[in-house]
């Protein structure tokens, strides 16, 4: 017999997450401020695509950036030039966010007259999939670069976003990337997902991104 007690903690630590999680989407939607979290891998152009959005929406919403990073200032920079008001929140080497860490980055941001707040989450396809921020919707970002197959290899993420930007389709033509495939793997773990290729370098897409936005802020 083993002289030491075996204890399960991940259920238990998932659940009081998703308490924290129910409780801050409740004051949110008191408040009607919606709150996006924003997921991808390093690399995939969450940032740039963040910038175009600011630009397209900027004249309609009173847009906040939350930029989660383990480490460095170089995303909030690069959003600082927009003029949107941005907090960049430094995650201690945690390769996620949790509700609570997104209460903290809410207060610290000063929600007061925005109308919507994104979260870049830290990047990877991993560890933010697991944990609930308390955010209205999420959203993901799949490179071309990265290949068709990554629902099947990180089933979880695609099962959890309401809206899927594949990004980089200006460089399609270089990569060995079927749409359809991605598009039938996606839908098949998420039959309600929403799927809008995109361009964040070209701009193409940007405007039916954009709308989706504005339909749920104004919902």
């Amino acid at each position: 017999m083993n002289s030491f007690k075996i204890i399960e903690v991940k259920e238990s630590v998932f659940e009081n997450n998703n308490t924290q999680a129910d409780k801050l989407r409740a004051e949110l939607a008191e408040q009607k401020l919606f709150l996006l979290n924003l997921m991808s891998s390093p690399g995939s152009g969450k940032t740039t695509t963040l910038v175009k959005t600011i630009q397209t929406l900027k004249d309609e919403l009173n847009i906040g950036i939350m930029e989660a990073d383990i480490d460095s200032d170089v995303d909030a920079r690069t959003i600082s030039q927009t003029g949107a008001k941005v907090i960049q929140l430094h995650t201690g080497g945690m390769c996620h966010l949790d509700a609570d860490m997104t209460r903290q980055g809410l207060a610290a941001l000063d929600t007061e007259g925005l109308d919507l707040v994104i979260l870049e989450n830290v990047g990877n396809l991993v560890c933010p999939a697991e944990f609930d921020t308390g955010a209205t919707k999420n959203a993901m970002i799949l490179s071309v670069p990265e290949g068709h197959d990554k629902p099947l290899k990180y089933p979880l993420m695609f099962s959890i976003v309401d809206v899927l930007l594949i990004n980089k389709i200006d460089a399609m033509e270089f990569f060995d990337f079927d749409l359809a495939a991605v598009t039938r793997y996606a839908k098949k773990l998420n039959p309600n997902i929403t799927i809008i290729p995109i361009s964040a370098k070209t701009g193409e897409g940007i405007d039916k991104w954009a709308q989706w936005l504005r339909m749920q802020v104004t919902a």
